[in-house]
């Protein structure tokens, strides 16, 4: 049976969290809300597959880097749109997925099938190549909207609507819109 660890204090997440985890073969699943309470839990607990939610900020990206090196399992990182980039950067070195908490609930469930080594119903490569394209692309979105957090002191709400305002307007996709605002500014 396959095992997780979801580290989050947001109830409404780690129901999101919850039911992608199911839809993939997951149903043995644990849930903290604290980092402190899971660190001292995940030697004992041998999961798969550990998913934390971030607002824990430092803590959460340091927990996620202690269950990479003191365990084999999965890690994924759910945190802000903001610093989900700078993030992806700083713990790709550890093999820690870092996704922006916005992702859909079937994108999160792709993921995890994906990054599953035995699950339940195989991937195909076109599905494959087609998540991590999407993970990608809200990769980069999330990379405009940082930058236009950052040099023009927009808020995220801002940021978004501008994002796809300029979509709109150029009759373009958000992905597109999003590669332009990153060349721009550069």
């Amino acid at each position: 049976m396959k095992k997780a660890i979801i580290v989050s204090q947001n109830d409404q997440g780690a129901n999101m969290i919850t039911h992608a985890l199911k839809s993939t073969g997951y149903l043995n699943i644990s849930r903290f809300s604290a980092v402190c309470e899971a660190r001292r839990y995940i030697m004992s607990i041998l999961a798969d597959i550990i998913i934390i939610e971030s607002p824990f900020n430092d803590d959460g990206a340091d927990f996620a880097i202690f269950a990479a090196e003191k365990t084999d399992s999965v890690v994924i990182l759910l945190c802000g749109r903001n610093i989900a980039d700078e993030l992806a950067d700083k713990l790709s070195a550890y093999n820690i997925l870092v996704l922006s908490n916005t992702i859909s609930k079937r994108t999160l469930s792709d993921g995890i099938q994906l990054l599953s080594t035995d699950t339940a119903v195989p991937l195909n490569i076109r599905e494959s190549e087609e998540v991590m394209r999407r993970i990608g692309d809200i990769r980069l979105i999330n990379r405009a909207k940082s930058m236009l957090m950052k040099y023009l002191k927009f808020t995220e709400p801002q940021a978004h609507r501008y994002l796809e305002k300029q979509a709109m307007n150029n009759r373009c996709s958000r992905l597109d819109s999003a590669k332009k605002i990153i060349s721009d500014l550069k």
